[in-house]
């Protein structure tokens, strides 16, 4: 399928403070659409980017992002490690996989997962067999936290604290450490998960790559581990803890459980991001290991108000479209819905990691693709 509309991301080019050392724009790995802004995350940075829509042309043919604001997450969580590793020489990233936003809060989600270090081309057999044996854990990445929303000059902004009708509302992150938090603990005992924490997530082991929310409720979408062919959700329900700016999960269930699980056939892909569309929910889903495609849409009617542990067939999830993806390039990792201008059809805004270089226009636009989305099949 052939995207419908473009919308050109501009982003500010000198973001040294917080950027990775890969452009902003050639990684990103999610995004979401609240009004005339667009949210967007690259995955090996500590910062949300706020860009402004600008009206489509007369045809309705393409949309302008522009205005880019940047938001240190290091300014809302305290997060264990600092923006900056000096001994590294690096960005002690968050992995940002997910945003969603209730009209109150902006949720945010890194990847909770670990990482093996990628042999170089040029390395020997010792140094590839060392970087292929080496797995580490990037403390800013067990990151499951909600940011207050707030307005400034007529523009949906991200605020510490916000005071509404005589209550407080405040960032809080999810109380753990460099090593993890209290969502990794629950599900180190679990029978189907816990296995796949010490694996690096490429290596289809725990990843998080997709968040929305279901009332009170957050789900969590897992690239991996996709287990015989079957993807994974985790509900939970995360409140404020006594101790300020921190959150704990609550119990979901009248036995105590801290988390759900949903499994859902996706004909052995797992979930590279999760967008919701009223009650429905939709997953993109794309490979668990380092491999470009194939990359499919699904539609789950009713996902986004589950009702209990679920599982979900092939023949229950909707097929909804195929993504076009590159070869090393161009890989689907965001989505957010995007109606057009009059709001009479609505689209899918994709944003991709590994930016093709036919999509980076100058220093630093980059082209993003909307396409049309199906309307949700009626039963028979």
């Amino acid at each position: 399928m052939h995207p419908s509309n473009i919308v050109l991301l501009e982003f500010h080019p000198e973001r040294d403070d917080l950027s990775p050392d890969k452009e902003l724009r050639n990684g990103l790995s999610v995004a979401l659409r609240m009004g005339k802004t667009l949210w967007l995350a690259n995955d090996e940075s500590v910062s949300i980017e706020r860009l402004t829509l600008v009206e489509e042309d007369s045809r309705g043919q393409s949309s302008f992002a522009r205005e880019h604001y940047q938001f240190a997450l290091h300014d809302f969580f305290d997060l264990p490690l600092p923006a900056f590793d000096p001994e590294k020489g690096r960005i002690n990233e968050a992995d940002v996989e997910g945003l969603a936003c209730d009209g109150k809060y902006m949720w945010v989600t890194g990847s909770h997962s670990l990482r093996r270090k990628k042999p170089d081309p040029l390395d020997g057999n010792k140094r590839t067999h060392k970087r292929l044996a080496t797995v580490s854990a990037d403390g800013n990445r067990y990151l499951l936290g909600r940011i207050p929303m707030g307005e400034q000059d007529g523009v949906p902004t991200l605020l510490k604290e916000v005071e509404h009708k005589g209550k407080r509302r405040t960032a809080a992150l999810l109380r753990g450490d460099a090593h993890g938090n209290e969502l990794t603990a629950q599900l180190s005992q679990d029978e189907h998960i816990g296995p796949f924490l010490a694996i690096p997530g490429k290596d289809n082991g725990f990843d998080i790559e997709g968040i929305a929310l279901a009332g009170k409720h957050v789900l969590l979408g897992l690239r991996g581990p996709v287990l015989r062919g079957w993807a994974t959700i985790i509900e939970v329900a995360p409140v404020d803890d006594e101790t300020p700016g921190s959150l704990r999960l609550a119990p979901l269930d009248a036995d105590g459980s801290l988390y759900r699980k949903h499994f859902l056939d996706l004909g052995g892909l797992g979930i590279r991001d999760l967008c919701k569309q009223g009650r429905d929910l939709l997953i993109l889903a794309g490979p668990t290991m380092d491999l470009d495609g194939p990359v499919t849409l699904f539609r789950w009617v009713g996902g986004a108000e589950p009702d209990g542990e679920t599982v979900v067939s092939a023949e229950v999830l909707e097929h909804v479209l195929n993504l076009p993806f590159g070869q090393g390039v161009d890989h689907p990792e965001g989505i957010a819905l995007f109606a057009s201008r009059d709001g009479a059809d609505e689209g899918l805004l994709v944003v991709h990691d590994s930016a093709s270089p036919s999509r980076q226009i100058g220093e630093s636009t980059l082209v993003a693709d909307v396409y049309p989305l199906p309307s949700r099949k009626k039963k028979r």
